[in-house]
């Protein structure tokens, strides 16, 4: 009869990709070794291996996790069934405060994804391109002319190149957060800098108006 899982395994599994994600994120997936990995988290390298049986297993599981909860973002929001600019904005701020625990992880997905094998590269950016997806259709909604002239994919990759690489230069420690920023990318989306309002402005610069 096969041993079940201790209470503690799925837990145990997400700090050991926590962990691997940031070491593969600072010093890159190729010049990362199980042994730093086992050591970061604490674990000896038999223990590791219980969980993953090489480095090639953690990188598939950080890159594809990281979109699966992304993809997960969408369903999520598609459920509220919001008229098209609201969808679109609140996909907007789920992502960039998904990002902003997920800094590491995405930067795997953007830097890394071209040492995944053909099969394991193809299914992550099928994932990527649904995404994509999601965000073209909303917007075809709420402008029909656009999505006529084929336009709503190349804006929507506008928007994920402002959104894709925050984690670049937004540090945590700064003076703006992920959450501040989420309705500053939102406002420039839909109205280009005359609509961007500072952060925590928005309601004292409407009554003005």
């Amino acid at each position: 009869m096969a041993r079940g899982r201790s209470p503690g395994y799925e837990d145990q599994r997400e700090m050991i990709l926590s962990r691997a994600a940031q070491l593969f994120a600072l010093r890159g997936y190729t010049a990362t070794s199980m042994n730093e990995v086992a050591e970061a988290c604490g674990l000896s390298k038999p223990t590791l291996y219980h969980y993953f049986r090489d480095k090639y297993s953690l990188l598939v599981n950080i890159a594809e996790g990281h979109v699966s909860r992304l993809e997960a973002l969408v369903d999520e929001v598609a459920r509220e069934a919001l008229a098209p600019e609201p969808r679109v904005r609140e996909l907007i701020h789920r992502f960039v405060e998904e990002y902003a625990g997920a800094q590491h992880a995405h930067r795997v997905l953007t830097e890394d994804v071209r040492f995944l094998d053909d099969a394991d590269r193809a299914r992550v950016l099928d994932k990527e391109r649904r995404l994509v997806e999601s965000f073209a259709q909303a917007i075809g909604e709420l402008r029909p002319e656009l999505a006529a002239a084929a336009m709503t994919k190349p804006l929507t990759m506008l928007l994920f190149g402002m959104i894709n690489w925050m984690f670049t230069w937004l540090r945590p420690e700064g003076g703006l957060n992920h959450a501040a920023m989420a309705p500053v990318v939102a406002d420039l989306f839909f109205g280009g800098i005359p609509a961007v309002r500072p952060p925590g402005a928005g309601a004292d610069t409407e009554a003005a108006h």
